[in-house]
């Protein structure tokens, strides 16, 4: 009996690593007979695992979806990753917390002492800042979303608005195209079939209306890459993959101090305490106030822009210290 409960979790193993599996070839990893893969199979029907066999010059087995959720055999790497994940589930905007925690006391029940310390030796605290915390994204409009993006069917919603006297709007009708994260909200990129144009619309503020509009043909998303597209958008550009307003200037720093508080910056050393620094920004004021928080002289290398917003703020901020 022993022998053959192992046997049927490497048959299970197997079936969960690829798609199809010829019979035959199942036998000869398992180093049974075609007629003892049959049985097992069986065996693992009778236990709830949808098992086809699937048709063809071999002949061979199918793990398909079920309607109920079957055990799981997870090899020690995934066991691993997946307590992980569920760890950092918090951190994903997407309001499943407390079912993550309860999945995790679920799969570390039963693992085995020597994974149980590699998962208690990494324990993992999301912390998200006290003053403005992320809205949670509800997970039925999650897989909702999802679904239609899948499906590639028009989404009807209501769109909640923080500005007055937008409770009144109609509801929204976009293409759904992509479901993406940013800075912890998630966020739908979408074509606006009412504006024509390219929309993100943040998912914790999105009420879908049932049913969904009518199939539709994707169009090419801008650049063709959706990441570059959505941090385009955050950046306030219309192009993909940079910032409208980019300038350069150098710092009486050393290059190692300045590239240590930069992101998407290039910083080139000229000397021990001197370096060069090409930033972008949403906006001039910005680029020039970002620019101004590190503690060292500054020479604008241009463009003219640059060297304006730096002369504005400056008399802002004379008014202010008066």
């Amino acid at each position: 009996m022993q022998k053959t409960s192992a046997r049927l979790l490497a048959l299970l193993s197997l079936l969960q690593a690829r798609r199809d599996w010829p019979g035959q070839l199942l036998a000869e990893r398992l180093e049974v007979s075609p007629r003892t893969v049959r049985r097992d199979v069986d065996r693992l029907r009778e236990l709830g695992y949808p098992i086809t066999a699937t048709k063809g010059p071999d002949g061979g087995y199918r793990l398909g979806a079920g309607t109920e959720l079957p055990p799981l055999l997870f090899d020690d790497d995934q066991a691993v990753a997946l307590a992980v994940a569920l760890q950092s589930a918090a951190t994903t905007g997407a309001g499943i917390e407390e079912a993550a925690a309860r999945a995790l006391a679920t799969v570390r029940q039963v693992m085995p002492a020597r994974l149980r310390h590699r998962i208690d030796a990494l324990q993992v605290t999301a912390v998200r800042p006290a003053t403005r915390p992320n809205p949670q994204a509800d997970p039925q409009v999650l897989m909702a979303v999802g679904a239609a993006v899948r499906a590639r069917e028009v989404l009807r919603f209501d769109y909640a608005q923080p500005e007055a006297g937008a409770a009144d709007a109609p509801p929204r009708r976009a293409q759904p195209h992509h479901l993406v994260t940013w800075g912890g909200r998630w966020y739908l990129v979408a074509w606006d079939l009412d504006r024509d144009d390219w929309r993100t619309f943040r998912v914790d503020r999105i009420t879908p209306r049932i049913p969904n509009g009518p199939r539709f043909t994707p169009r090419e998303l801008p650049g063709g890459d959706v990441a570059a597209f959505v941090a385009a958008r955050f950046q306030g550009s219309e192009g993909p993959g940079d910032w409208p307003c980019r300038g350069e200037v150098i710092l009486d720093l050393p290059a190692h101090v300045v590239s240590a508080y930069t992101r998407d910056a290039v910083v080139e050393e000229l000397g021990q305490d001197r370096c060069r620094l090409v930033l972008g920004a949403w906006s001039w004021p910005a680029l020039a106030a970002t620019i101004g928080r590190f503690d060292a002289d500054i020479q604008v290398v241009g463009p003219a822009e640059l060297k304006a917003a730096f002369a504005h703020l400056a008399r802002r901020y004379a008014d202010a210290a008066r």
